[in-house]
This record gives structure tokens, sequence and C-alpha cells, in this order.
């Protein structure tokens, strides 16, 4: 197959060349409409019960409320002031006429205690804005446009879930603009500085280029068939242009090191495809196999990021095999033009330090490889307290209007519905099984009252129903409103709903039990539920693959334990950060329980980052193992061989990703700061320590395989450039074939 791309490149580059163009224009102009397609939101399992209680009460209540209005008098006096009174009442009719509102509830209609502040200079107006999750933050930005600022001696703010909807995904487009402005400069530069020459570092950034522009078409097509979300952008961008980076890197820089060892054109190039080729083949599989796992998960959130990844992936892959081969045929020795004053020769890829660093390891293996262990354990022991949550208010500025909005919703009333506990039943009650249920609701714990068609209940006393609990009935169904003062998200707040669940109504008919609190304990539970499964993925497919690869057993074994490893201490840093703080004051975030969703996508994305390393070092020991050296000589000259391609390939992907550090949204500052970590946590200390020593302490070993298992590797594994088989067995001599 490589030597047939060769071919390709050698005899048809121009072909190939106008192709691509051609195929660029096509994608570009179809990858505009992406951003159309994709929405917001997908947080949450749709199966979940509080996801069929949301949906319940949309059908029959109305919806729940999701817009809260902040309302002041403008001199500060009392909003229950005739003048407020007046404005307030405006305020409300005007809101309740809005086609994309249902369910406004005011202060001045009601009365109620709970919608005005403790001193009486701030009431709520809470309303539901209907729409999915990209409906709802466009008709949210609609209504906060038309009703917040000044309104006839009112001041009025606009928080809750549909405000916060629709400031996050404006947020992150401002920070990846930011990220990326920065970033692709940066990589240029260092590019250029690397290679020491102009045209050689263009031809990385023109793969990436591709590789997103190629995927956002794609998430054009898919955004057309099923929900994909728009912070799969962000992956495309950083992920496109780290991988793109990679793979043409190590194409390059095999293709010129070749050209420095005298061979022609032809010649370099076709051996350039044939090694750096089925590397890049197997490095494009392991990664996609890595972020294949997400698709286990029913979150479109976490699906999103695996059809962006895989898409990525092969298009970057794809891209370094066909194109860069057909440039380099195009240019030959030009690819050294623009050459830098200071670069006179071209830079050999070969660095001695990284053969200093594994022969030092291997010859002294426990005392190198115990201190790296103990530093990563140490960073991972973060992990032994980690909590998980999902996004809210929080993960936004301070300034942000509905993080201001919630704070003094949370300081200043004694109790929200918009943060209450929802419960609807899927059939007819009657109105004594309703009291009865209620009256036990009440008398939970975190309970302030419990709001019914029957009345409101306060630890277990009822009052007569309110002008608002008609609403709350019908036929064919009840909606239980459980009112609590409780931090939302908080431990105790979570406590409350698996309460409220414990609790059986008389009657005998179903609930479902559904707001804040209990869509972050259904999708905490939905993903640890499937976390095994995707783990599993991940694990065995890796192995098959790296199997594959080396012909080896204990080679994948070893990389997933020593990813493991480097990976614990990357997220154990994240936790240590984002949880408890550290660092909050310089980054700008408010301390929260580790994003649940966002965790499991920086596990996924850096282990297949981390096997993108693994294949680049291994595939030049194997090289050399399979041409005879023994275990140790291959290793050492391996790691020198390809240590200055994997730390500046890291080091690239990891300035891709570090931007993501400039982000408002915290979320976005955890994805891009962890997934940066880990990769130079696993091109410094995995591969330029632990995986030298751990070679050395497995010896002859580290290339053992089962006869049966050796049969299937010589059938089906693909075989380094030069044409030899793999040596599985201790003491096989390589056989040419």
């Amino acid at each position: 197959m490589f030597d047939r791309i060769a071919g390709l490149a050698l005899h048809r580059s121009r072909l190939v060349l106008t192709l691509t163009v051609v195929a660029v224009v096509a994608m570009g102009a179809l990858g505009l409409g992406a951003f159309g397609k994709l929405l917001g939101g997908g947080f949450e399992d749709p199966s979940a019960p509080s996801a069929r209680a949301q949906q319940l009460i949309d059908e029959k209540f109305g919806g729940e409320s999701n817009l809260v209005l902040l309302v002041r008098a403008d001199d500060g006096g009392d909003v229950g002031s005739p003048a407020a009174e007046r404005a307030g009442r405006a305020l409300t009719s005007e809101l309740k006429g809005e086609p994309t509102v249902s369910n406004v509830i005011s202060y001045w209609d009601t009365g109620s205690s709970t919608l005005t502040s403790r001193d009486g200079d701030a009431a709520l107006v809470l309303a539901h804005v209907k729409g999915d999750d990209t409906e709802r933050g466009d008709n949210a930005s609609a209504i906060m446009d038309e009703y917040t600022g000044d309104r006839n001696g009112l001041t009025v703010r606009a928080g809750g879930e549909a405000s916060v909807g629709d400031e996050v995904p404006t947020q992150v487009a401002k920070d990846l603009a930011l990220a990326e402005t920065i970033a692709v400069p940066l990589i240029l530069i260092l590019l250029v500085i690397a290679f020491g020459s102009l045209v050689a570092a263009l031809l990385p950034l023109a793969i990436g280029l591709i590789a997103i522009v190629g995927t956002f078409a794609e998430l054009y097509v898919l955004g057309s068939l099923t929900n994909v979300s728009v912070f799969s952008i962000n992956l495309t961008t950083a992920l496109g242009l780290g991988l793109g980076i990679d793979y043409a890197l190590l194409m390059i820089s095999r293709f010129r090191e070749h050209l420095a060892e005298g061979a022609e054109v032809p010649d370099a190039l076709r051996q350039t495809v044939r090694t750096a080729g089925r590397t890049i083949t197997f490095s494009a599989a392991t990664v996609a196999a890595a972020l294949a796992a997400l698709l286990v998960f029913p979150q479109f959130f976490l699906r999103s990021f695996a059809y962006a990844g895989i898409g990525v992936v092969a298009i970057a892959a794809v891209s370094a095999l066909l194109v860069i081969p057909a440039l380099l045929a195009v240019l030959g020795h030009r690819v050294n033009s623009g050459r830098l004053p200071w670069a006179q020769t071209v830079r050999s890829t070969e660095a001695p330090l990284w053969g200093r660093m594994a022969r030092t390891a291997m010859r002294r293996p426990a005392l190198t490889a115990v201190p790296v262990l103990a530093v990563l354990l140490l960073a991972a022991s973060p992990l032994l307290g980690v909590t998980f949550g999902t996004p809210d208010e929080r993960v936004l500025p301070e300034s942000a209007q509905s993080r201001q909005v919630a704070t003094v919703v949370q300081r200043d009333f004694t109790g929200s519905d918009e943060s209450a506990v929802q419960i609807v039943t899927t059939g007819p009650v009657a109105s004594d099984d309703v009291r009865a249920y209620a009256t036990e609701l009440s008398r939970l714990d975190g309970a302030a009252r419990v709001e019914t068609s029957a009345g409101t209940f306060v630890e277990g006393r009822s009052t007569p129903p309110g002008p608002a609990s008609a609403a709350l009935g019908r036929p064919d169904a009840q909606r239980i409103t459980v009112v609590t003062g409780l931090t939302p998200k908080s431990d105790e707040a979570q406590d409350l709903v698996k309460a409220v669940r414990a609790v059986d109504l008389p009657s005998g008919t179903e609930t479902l039990v559904g707001g804040t609190d209990a869509r972050l304990v259904d999708s905490k539970e939905s993903i640890s539920d499937r976390l095994p499964a995707a783990v599993g993925l991940v694990a065995g497919t890796t192995f098959i693959l790296l199997f594959l690869f080396t012909g080896s057993v204990v080679q994948p074994l070893r990389a997933l334990v020593l990813n493991a490893i480097s990976l614990a201490a990357a997220i154990g840093v994240m936790v240590w950060i984002f949880q408890d703080g550290h660092l909050a004051s310089v980054l700008g975030f408010t301390p929260q329980p580790m994003d649940t969703s966002m965790t499991v996508l920086m596990f996924c994305i850096a282990f297949g980052l981390s096997m993108d390393y693994e294949v680049f070092v291994t595939s030049r020991i194997k090289e050399l193992h399979d041409a005879g050296a023994d275990t140790e000589t291959a290793v050492a000259s391996g790691l020198s061989h390809t240590g200055r391609i994997v730390s500046m390939a890291a080091g690239l992907l990891a300035v891709s990703f570090f931007a993501f550090g400039t982000a408002n949204v915290s979320f976005i500052q955890l994805f891009g700061l962890g997934s940066g970590l880990a990769i130079l946590i696993d091109a410094v200390a995995v591969r330029g320590v632990l995986v030298p020593a751990a070679m050395r302490l497995l010896g002859r070993t580290a290339w053992y395989a089962p006869k049966p298992l050796r049969r299937v590797h010589d059938r089906l594994g693909l075989t380094e450039g030069t044409g030899t088989s793999t040596s599985t067995e201790p003491g096989r001599t390589p056989a040419k074939v």
C-alpha cells in the first residue's frame, strides 16, 4: 500500500495537489454551514428520569422556569412601591405576550414572598423559554435583548439556565478566536525555528488547515442528520492543527533525514512513505480508537467529540499520507528553501541527549524510574478527593450577567422555583394522594416548601391553594415543586433528590423527578455506568492495534500501564487546580467540582495522543530491533532518532491546547490545560525515562508473544518499511520477506 502511495506521489503529484485544492474549496464551502447546524447543551442523558420529567413538564405544564429576570427599582427603593408595581405589571404583561415564552410567574402577579428579596429592593420574574437547546439559546438571547436594561424606572438583568445557555457558547466562540490568534502564529514561529526553513515549516500548517476544513464539512453533514454539539468546534481546531502538524512533521523530518544521508528524491520519498506512512497509519488508528469510546455515552455533547475527533484524525492522516508526499515530490530539495540565516545546514533528526537519557535510564532503571514515578503518583494524589459536577453559571467569569444574577438570587432570596426539585406524575392522581405525598416530601431535610395543586406544604403543615396552584394540576398528571434553600448542585441538594425519589406516591402512579440537581445526579450516574465499557473499549482496541504494530503482547501492556500513570498525574493536577482552587486567582475561575463530561473527554483525548507518541517511538525501536539490534541498542538509538520529533510535536500540540488556558469559560480552561499537560508529561517523563527503564527491566521479554498470536501477527500485522518481519520470539532472527 505504501509503495503505491509513493508511486502516486512521484508520478501523479500535480494531479493529487490539484484534486486536493478542489476538495479543500468544496469542503470549505460546505463547512461554512456547520455553525448553523450545531447545537448547544447536550450534557444530559435523554433517557434519564430527569430528562423525561422535563419533557412531560414541557408538554403538559408549559415547561420549567429557565429564565430569571432580576428586577430592581432605578431609585433603589422598594419594588412594592406604586411606581415599581405599575412598571413590574407592565413588564410581566409584555413578557406573557411573547410567543417564545410560557409559564411567566411574577412577584407582582402572585405577591409571593419568595419572589422578592429579604430587604424588598429586588423582585423576580420567572419564565420558561421554549425550544430545543439551540432554539432556546436564540430565543433567550432575543428576550434578553428586549427586556433587560432600563425599563420604565426598573433595572432588569437576566439569569437562569436559558441565559447561561446563551452566554456560554458566545463566550466560547470569543475564547476560541483568541486561542487560535495566539496559537497559530506561535506554532508557525516554532516550526520555522525547528526546521530552519520557511517552506518546510508551512507544510505542517497546510495539513492542519485541511484537517480542520474537512472536519467542518463532516460536522455540517452530521449536524444535518443528528445532534452535534457546538463545542466540537474547539476540539476540531486544536486537534486538527496539532495532529496535522504531528503527522506532517514526522513525514517531513524523515524525508529530510534521507536527503541529508545522500539519497535521491525518489528513493528518499519511497523510504519515507514506507516507514513514516506506516507509523502515521497506526498512530491515527490508536487515536481514533480512543475517541471512539466516547460513542458509548448517550450525551450528544460527548458523542459529538467522537464525531469531530475521529473525522479530524482520519482527515489529518489521509492528508499527511497523500498530500505531503506529493508536495515533497514537487519540492524535492527545495523543501529546505527559505532557510534562516543561522540554519546553514539541515539539522539532523538525531538527538544525542535523548539517547543519553535512554542509556542512563537503562543502566540504572530503578534509580531513574522510581523518582519519576513518585512525582507522577504525587501529582495523581488529588484524585483521591475528586468530586464531579456539570456546567452551570459558575463556569463563566464573575462579570457575566447570568453569573451575577445567580449570586444575588442565592444570597438575597429565600428559595426560587428555578432551582427547585420538579416532580411530575405520569398519570392522574387524587387530591388526597397529592396531599399525603406532599406532606411527606415537606418533612425531608432541605425542603423549604412543597407546592402542589392541593396547596402549599411546609414541615408537614398545609395552607390553602394559592392563585398559581391550579396550574400545577391536570386531569391526566400532577406537577409538584419542592422548593429548597440549599445551594444548587451541592451534596445536600443531590441528597434531597435521592430522598425525594425514595418517597412513593400513595396511588402507585409513577413519578419522575427533574430539575437542576436531578439532572446532575442522572448525568453522573449515566456516565459512571458506561465508563467501564468506555475504558474497556479504549484498552482493548489499543492492545489489539499495538499488538498488530509490534507483534508483542508485552508492549501493549507496558504502554497501557505507563499511559494510565501519566494520565492520572495530569488529571490529578487539574483536580488540584480547578476543584481545590489553586491558581484560581491567576487563571480567573471559580473552584468547583470537576466537570464530569470534560474529564471523560480529556481522558480519551490525552490517552489517544499519548498512544500517538507511543507509536512514534516504538516504530523506530521496532525498526532497529527487526534489523537485528538488541533491545538496549534499539531503544537508545530509537529514542535518539525520535526524541527530537516527539518533543517538537508534543511541544507544538501542547501550545495548541495551552492556548485555551486564556479562555473565560472554566471547563474550556480545564480541557486545554489538562490535555496540554498530559501531552508534555507523556513526551518527557514517559518517553524519556519510563519507557527505556521499562524496556531494560523487561529485556527480551518485551517482544514476547505466544506462538498462536505470532502466527496471527505474521499474517495480519504490517511490517516496517524495509520489509522485515517482526521477531517476537526472544532470540529469533528476523526473516526477510
